[in-house]
């Protein structure tokens, strides 16, 4: 588990499943968080993921989904049952989420069916917590509804599996397209300020200046 201190938004990941899928709980000095892609699949790691809101005195109030590839929502019922949130997805992701059971059934994985949204984001949407504020972009490619929530103050980006260090999504799963993954990244994450880092769905962070310079896919 890493932290990452900002100034006003606090960033804590942790690394969950056997895909080693990167978790974050971003909060404030309200103690509102958001809990972003609970990939935690075991009883362990929700613990890690309770203990550390409890230990902080956090108060969950969003749950968000970059996007609904399996290894990104194995926790999302644990969260809705413990802290009462119901997933916030694009829509176009809907039929992943939908068929999660199937998926995880094709990788043998303990799966408790997610619930479904009672609100979907798209480009452009704000979403809040505490005095905080993420901006949604609408980053289609490794899935069809993949979105990365963006805070343009702190200059940070929580990217899911669109851009990683020296890398980019796979685009070879159902609903996948390359050409539209290339032009996200091109046309959106390449646009914020070289100084915004990234933390991505696997792997350690990295930056937009970075993989301009850096990106062998790029």
């Amino acid at each position: 588990m890493f932290i990452f201190e900002q100034i006003m938004i606090q960033i804590h990941r942790f690394t969950f499943n056997p895909f080693q899928e990167n978790t974050y709980v971003l909060f404030d000095e309200s103690n509102e968080c958001a809990i972003v892609d609970p990939g935690c699949s075991n009883t362990s790691e929700q613990q890690q993921l309770v203990q550390f809101i409890s230990g902080r005195q956090l108060k969950p109030v969003l749950l968000l989904d970059t996007h609904c590839h399996i290894d990104h929502i194995l926790g999302n019922k644990f969260v809705y049952d413990t802290y009462k949130l119901s997933p916030q997805i694009h829509q176009k992701d809907l039929v992943i989420l939908q068929n999660g059971m199937r998926t995880a059934q094709l990788y043998q994985l303990n799966y408790a069916e997610s619930p479904l949204p009672v609100k979907f984001i798209e480009e452009g949407d704000i979403v809040s917590f505490g005095n905080s504020q993420l901006e949604v972009l609408f980053t289609p490619g490794h899935s069809p509804g993949s979105i990365i929530f963006y805070n343009r103050v702190q200059k940070f980006a929580i990217s899911g599996d669109v851009l990683f260090r020296e890398s980019i999504g796979r685009t070879d799963f159902p609903g996948c397209n390359h050409n539209d993954l290339i032009s996200s990244i091109k046309n959106k994450l390449f646009l914020l300020d070289d100084a915004t880092v990234v933390y991505s769905g696997h792997g350690p962070e990295t930056s937009i200046g970075y993989e301009k310079e850096n990106n062998p896919f790029l």
